[in-house]
């Protein structure tokens, strides 16, 4: 049977034709090249890079000349350090990247939360604020106390009146033994 030809789409892509590349986890290989670049920014690997070189110059410069393997002005060097450059620069801007990815996903978290905080200060400084104006509608301790004294000072001088009205009455009132009342008089029933 003859492969029926599907009709092109024109709202949706082409599929590839001929040879694909593999992929390549973008996270483990810039998990990798974070490593590369951790190490390569060490001061041990100065100290190692600087011996290696040191003996490979030694050894190109006092070795017998068969058995050197840089004669010429140290070409292949030259050749290795380069190579060595022109991988390092890529993974170490791709470490920077992904460091710059990282950061601003922490900055935006960083705003979010100081958004949230914001929100919360100003829904406290809200509550705080009718707490104090409630607070002025509420009978204070000292309030209290001095509607206490208040109250207490005009039961004392409502006491005294009420003591000088008794006393004004008792001296009003005619005493009767003196005027000769028999009953004021004591009586002797014995």
């Amino acid at each position: 049977m003859a492969e029926q030809h599907r009709p092109q789409r024109l709202d949706q892509p082409r599929e590839p034709r001929g040879f694909r590349l593999p992929r390549i986890d973008p996270e483990a290989f810039g998990h990798w090249s974070e490593g590369i670049a951790r190490g390569m920014g060490t001061a041990m690997f100065i100290v190692y890079m600087t011996v290696v070189i040191g003996i490979w110059l030694g050894w190109n410069t006092l070795a017998p000349p068969d058995w050197r393997f840089d004669p010429y002005t140290f070409t292949f060097l030259t050749l290795v350090l380069s190579l060595q450059a022109s991988y390092a620069a890529p993974l170490i801007l791709l470490a920077q990247n992904r460091q710059t990815d990282r950061d601003r996903v922490a900055l935006e978290e960083d705003r979010r939360r100081a958004t949230m905080q914001k929100a919360d200060t100003e829904y406290l400084a809200r509550e705080v604020a009718a707490l104090r104006i409630a607070m002025g509608e509420v009978a204070t301790r000292d309030f209290l106390r001095s509607e206490l004294t208040r109250l207490a000072e005009e039961l004392d001088e409502a006491n005294e009146r009420r003591q000088r009205l008794e006393r004004r009455q008792q001296d009003r009132v005619p005493q009767r033994g003196r005027s000769g009342d028999p009953l004021d008089e004591p009586r002797d029933d014995g």
